[in-house]
């Protein structure tokens, strides 16, 4: 069976790492053949090259180039896919010309997250509507999302994301991490997220300096990057700079996230509604405790007082009450880290994912 999986882009980003460890899922599926083309030459993660399947870039350049179409259709043409895999609205767009003319269907995977009330207006709802239609299947990474853009019954699937244990097999040593950021004993409260309005980083600070008020002996490190990065950094005085790491955009994200205490997740949910995190996944995974805004996919996969803690938007005084709460109780945060991770391994494997997907595309092809 010949896959043909269509993604924008292959920048840092939970879809793009999703599409990667779906890849490397179906190594051991040998009657799969998949084939990528992505839109944009930008690669964040640059193992996709050393995965064995064929890629084609085919940049939309200008942005609105009609002839990107032509270009699609040409390639499906001679490549002849039982099923073309689309993993964002633009690229499910792009291949509607050639599904329509040559008889191919459609996954649709564009629904990655549950931003609650969207007007009817919204761009990001009348985007993904268009699409409907053209869809043989509506595949969403939570229900919520699936909820949220009103899919239609018959349409929809969920599939959750797939965490693979080999990315946590080869860590650096948390001697080597703590050593590169001049750490000695602190305990240390991570996010890992991008700097931009979806993302709460200002709750997250606000949280941290509350923290330090009352004790000294904690560390934040914030990874990512992002263009309200530099605006966050303004709001920690002078006096708590030593506290605060930022570190960019890292490829080493899991061995980072190994020396955290707490693993947090701040979503502005009044523009964005999460999907099923990759990173509250990775956090999990690790065994670390979570402390997350409520809504969305992150009800899906984090257990209220279970494997962490869901709390309410914007409350920076919340979340430095449940981190505050895990550093004073080591026992309780242990235990909801060991939780989380046998949830990860119950429900939100690699091994789970790729067999769902397998079955969808056998599905599709029945």
């Amino acid at each position: 069976m010949k896959v043909l999986l269509l993604i924008d882009s292959l920048t840092s980003g939970g879809r793009e790492r999703r599409l990667i460890e779906l890849i490397k899922g179906f190594e051991s599926h040998k009657d799969i053949e998949l084939s990528l083309v992505t839109f944009s030459d930008k690669v964040h993660y640059k193992e996709v090259f050393k995965l064995g399947i064929p890629i084609t870039i085919m940049k939309r350049v200008p942005k609105k180039n009609p002839m990107v179409f032509y270009r699609l259709y040409e390639f499906c043409k001679n490549y002849k896919p039982d099923v073309i895999h689309s993993w964002g609205t633009m690229s499910t767009i792009l291949a509607i010309p050639a599904s329509v003319i040559l008889g191919v269907k459609i996954i649709n995977g564009n629904i990655v997250n549950a931003t609650k009330d969207m007007g009817f207006f919204d761009k990001r709802l009348l985007r993904a509507r268009l699409t409907f239609p053209f869809s043989e299947v509506i595949l969403g990474n939570s229900l919520a999302g699936l909820d949220a853009y009103g899919v239609p019954e018959k349409k929809r699937v969920c599939i959750y994301n797939g965490f693979g244990n080999k990315r946590i097999d080869n860590l650096k040593k948390p001697s080597i991490v703590r050593e590169e950021f001049g750490l000695s004993d602190q305990r240390i409260v991570g996010m890992v997220a991008s700097f931009t309005d979806k993302k709460d980083f200002a709750n997250f600070i606000k949280a941290g300096l509350s923290i330090l008020d009352s004790r000294n002996d904690v560390l934040f490190m914030s990874i990512g990057d992002g263009p309200n990065l530099g605006k966050c950094k303004e709001m920690i005085p002078h006096k708590y700079l030593s506290h605060f790491v930022f570190t960019g955009v890292r490829s080493d994200v899991e061995s980072l996230v190994n020396v955290f205490d707490v693993g947090v997740l701040a979503t502005n949910t009044d523009v964005h509604g999460e999907g099923i995190s990759n990173s509250i996944l990775e956090y999990m995974a690790l065994g670390k405790p979570v402390v997350a805004t409520t809504g969305g996919g992150t009800n899906e996969i984090v257990k209220d007082g279970d494997t962490g803690f869901l709390i309410p938007n914007a409350a920076p005084e919340v979340l430095s009450e449940k981190v505050l709460y895990l550093l004073d109780n080591d026992e309780v945060a242990e235990q909801m880290g060991a939780k989380g991770k046998a949830r990860i391994d119950e429900v939100f494997s690699l091994k789970k994912m790729t067999s769902a997907y397998y079955e969808l595309y056998q599905d599709i092809l029945k």
